[in-house]
Parts: structure tokens; sequence; C-alpha cells
């Protein structure tokens, strides 16, 4: 296992984070103020960003995920935290002291591997060596033309990245070339899904898996894959998340999460903990509470269950 993974999952082997944005526009309340502010569907309300990710990493929470989405795509509706990647993660960093800070996932066949390079060791010197660099291959056909890119033939630049990053540009520069700043330590990589790759190739060449969300079902039938190509590399997984004040309230499962009160959350961890998830990062847009009051109750009720 990659030391930094220590970090994440800590003595326990299981750990809790946040996916950003802390917005909950995909609530009740929250269309009716994303229709007032005349924002798109899946544009959330970034005005609190600050506020919330200092909360969410003085509360106890490992890992900080951002997504990487280029381009607003009205199709998928969703701009995931409207910022730039690197960009928001070089500002997180700044603002945090403890989380880790994660990439779920950097579309790396849009974007230049050497200045992917140089952005991944830029933000991991300037969080102190916090950075996980999840990467995928992108699922966003409208993206590619745009960027004079073959859609179909993503999977062999991706792998062409990945070596790059995997060997930090080593061997590749001549005449005293040099990249600079260095990371802090050797990066770990993660792939989102399979990024058009077999099981076998990812279980050897990645460092974890962020496997996409799903029922404890769903998640024992992906872990087995994952441990027979990969050994015991973290396995990591995203609950949507509408966690209601009643600690008591009943688990109502709907894409891709749940409505739940704290026991039954609790129960739903414990589950994905047993059956081999080690981090789960959990994702607040579908929030019917004030996205602080949710922070502030999962760290005093949920954390301390799994967090030593």
């Amino acid at each position: 296992m990659h030391p930094r993974f220590q970090r994440l999952i800590g003595t326990g082997g299981f750990s809790i984070g946040l996916e950003l944005p802390l917005d909950n526009d995909w609530s009740t309340a929250g269309q009716q103020l994303r229709e007032k502010q005349g924002r798109p569907f899946g544009v959330p309300d970034m005005h609190r960003h600050g506020e919330l990710a200092r909360q969410a990493d003085e509360s106890g929470f490992s890992a900080l995920w951002v997504r990487d989405v280029p381009l607003y795509d009205p199709s998928f509706g969703d701009a995931a935290q409207v910022f730039e990647v690197f960009a928001y993660l070089g500002y997180l960093a700044g603002i945090t002291r403890n989380a880790m800070l994660g990439t779920a996932a950097v579309v790396l066949p849009l974007r230049r591997p050497w200045l992917t390079l140089k952005s991944a060791n830029s933000v991991d010197q300037l969080s102190d060596g916090r950075l996980l660099l999840g990467v995928a291959s992108g699922d966003r056909p409208m993206e590619y033309p745009l960027f004079g890119l073959d859609f179909a033939g993503r999977s062999e630049v991706f792998r062409r990245a990945v070596e790059l990053i995997r060997h930090n540009g080593e061997g590749s520069l001549h005449n005293g070339a040099q990249l600079v700043p260095q990371p802090h330590s050797a990066l770990p990589l993660l792939v989102a899904g399979l990024a058009q790759q077999t099981p076998e190739w990812v279980g050897q060449h990645m460092d974890g898996w962020l496997s996409y969300p799903g029922t404890p079902e769903d998640h024992h039938k992906r872990i087995a894959m994952w441990r027979q190509v990969a050994g015991d590399k973290p396995y990591i997984t995203f609950i949507h998340l509408d966690l209601e004040a009643d600690p008591e309230a009943p688990l109502r499962r709907f894409h891709f999460g749940m409505q739940t009160g704290a026991r039954g959350l609790i129960a739903e961890l414990q589950t994905l903990r047993d059956a081999g998830v080690q981090h789960v990062a959990l994702h607040l847009r579908r929030s019917q509470r004030d996205v602080s009051t949710v922070i502030e109750d999962l760290s005093t009720q949920v954390l301390p269950h799994f967090h030593s």
C-alpha cells in the first residue's frame, strides 16, 4: 500500500471524507435558490465554499475530493465544484491543514501530461504532501472535439500519461532540463472506474481504485474483482447523502445514495467497511438541511464511530 494512504485511512483502516461542492443545490430549497439566481441545473452556489471547506477540515474529515469537469454540459447537468481542479486545490491547500486533497478524477487525455504533472507536483508541495491524484479517461464525448482530440483513442493517451506521471517524467528530459517543483513524495495514483483499461492493467499500474457509488451488494462484487487484480490496494467509494435531523430516521435509498438518520448511516458505513471499503466520501448536494449543520452533525454523531 502506498504510504500516503496510511494517513488517509488511519490505524483503523477506514475513514470518511467529503466530496465537493459543499452546497445543497440538488435539494428543494437549493433548487429554488438556483432558479432565483438564474444558475443552470447542476451549477452550485459557491459563495460559502471556503468557509465550509475550513469547517470540514477542522471537523476531522480525512479528505476533501474535487472533480475535473472542464466544460459544463447541460445533458449531464453537473458542473462539479465549478473551479478548475488544480487551481482550486491550490486554494484549498492554503486554507486547510489536515484533510488529504483528492481528485476524483483528473481527465488525463484532455490535458498535456507535462503540465498535469507540474500542476500536481505544485499542489503537492503547497499542501505539504496531501495530494491524492485520482485520474480518469473522461466520459463526456462533447469535450473531445473541442479539445481537438479523438474520443475513441483516449485509452492509449491515458496509458501514456500514467506512465509519465508514475515516473515523475524521469528519463524523458535531456540537456539538464528539469521539472520543478518535485512532489513532496511520490504521488499516489488512483483510477476512477477502469478508464478504458482492463482490470489487470489497472490493478498493476494504479495505487488505488475510486469506485462509483452503489449498494453494499454492488461493492461486494467490485471489491472481489479489485482484490483479485490489485491485492490490498485501497478501495474508495462515494455516497450521495441526505442526512435527516432525526438520528433514528430510517434509511431510504435513491440513485447513488440515501436519505437516513445518523444511526442508519453508521450502519451502512459499517457494512461497507466490513465488505472491504477503506474510504467513503460523502456528497451533500441532496441535503435538505443547511450543509454546515450537516457537517457538524456528521462530525459529532458519525465520525467518532470510525476515526480514532
